[in-house]
């Protein structure tokens, strides 16, 4: 079976499918290793690790694709469901970057509908209008017939259009044929039930990290609330940042490591120096 596949199948077993957002190829093995089989390339993880900064339309094709390909190659059983953020200009583009993630493994894609690139604010996300959104839409589900890769369309607009307008883009987006609706910054649960209806049957997505002026629900009441896949963008780089930031801190006052760092052996297990030494072993040669 090919990842969309394999994706669709995981999608229609029960309960709600987890997606760790992972940014690279350790991030992607460790998810893989911990027993997720998806995983969420995030753009605002791959901005965060790649830029030092905020996720604000600075990071771009290439350098999503790259960390793409890192995590393929790091986790090649794991279904990974590429950010594709507004697919980087116009219908056109979106058909050139959801073919070539398609090409390259991605299970599933995120097209979403706000204006690029954005005003100079971290505020606010203007979006385009809405037959224009459903123009890139049309656009990527095109694209996909060639690999079968699943469309996740997005829709940014509650915060500066309403939940009205939003759930009018959710119903229209699943009539051109997306695979998986996303209401992004929901208020609250009438507004999750309303863009679940607006999906008439296709998966919704969510996200369930805290932060953000949005609903976020816990595992079992998301699924009660009728989601089928959520990813949680902080879960796996807060943590990650934490713990760098403990052994930056950890030196400055003369230690050699923070108390969160983990012991030699396991350290070196989980890099995988071992497993490295067991599929040399047969190309040494012998002298």
């Amino acid at each position: 079976m090919t990842p969309p596949e394999r994706m669709r199948a995981l999608l229609a077993q029960p309960g709600l499918v987890l997606m760790p957002a992972i940014w690279d190829g350790l991030s992607a093995r460790l998810a893989a290793e911990a027993g997720f089989p998806t995983a969420f390339l995030s753009g605002s993880c791959v901005a965060g690790s790649r830029l030092g900064g905020p996720d604000l339309d600075l990071i771009s094709f290439g350098e999503m694709f790259d960390s793409f390909t890192m995590a393929r190659r790091a986790a090649p059983q794991t279904l990974l469901l590429a950010d594709g953020d507004h697919g980087y200009g116009n219908a056109m583009n979106v058909q050139r970057t959801v073919a070539a993630y398609g090409l390259a493994g991605a299970a599933a894609i995120l097209i979403e509908d706000k204006i690029t690139p954005r005003a100079l604010t971290a505020a606010g996300k203007p979006c385009l209008p809405r037959e224009e959104a459903r123009m890139k839409i049309r656009a990527a589900v095109q694209a996909a017939k060639e690999s079968g890769i699943l469309i996740l369309a997005r829709t940014d607009c509650r915060p500066t259009l309403g939940i009205d307008e939003a759930e009018a883009r959710i119903r229209i987006f699943a009539e051109e044929g997306a695979d998986i609706l996303f209401l992004d910054s929901p208020a609250d649960e009438a507004e999750i039930h309303r863009a679940v209806a607006a999906a008439a049957g296709k998966p919704s997505f969510a996200v369930l990290s805290p932060g953000g002026a949005r609903a976020t629900p816990d595992q079992v009441k998301a699924a009660a609330l009728g989601f089928k896949i959520a990813t949680f963008p902080t879960a796996m780089l807060s943590p990650a940042i934490g713990g760098m930031m403990a052994g930056l801190a950890a030196m400055r006052g003369g230690a050699s490591a923070a108390e969160s760092a983990l012991p030699e052996a396991q350290f070196r297990e989980t890099l995988g120096y071992a497993a490295y030494d067991r599929q040399a072993a047969s190309f040494i040669t012998k002298t």
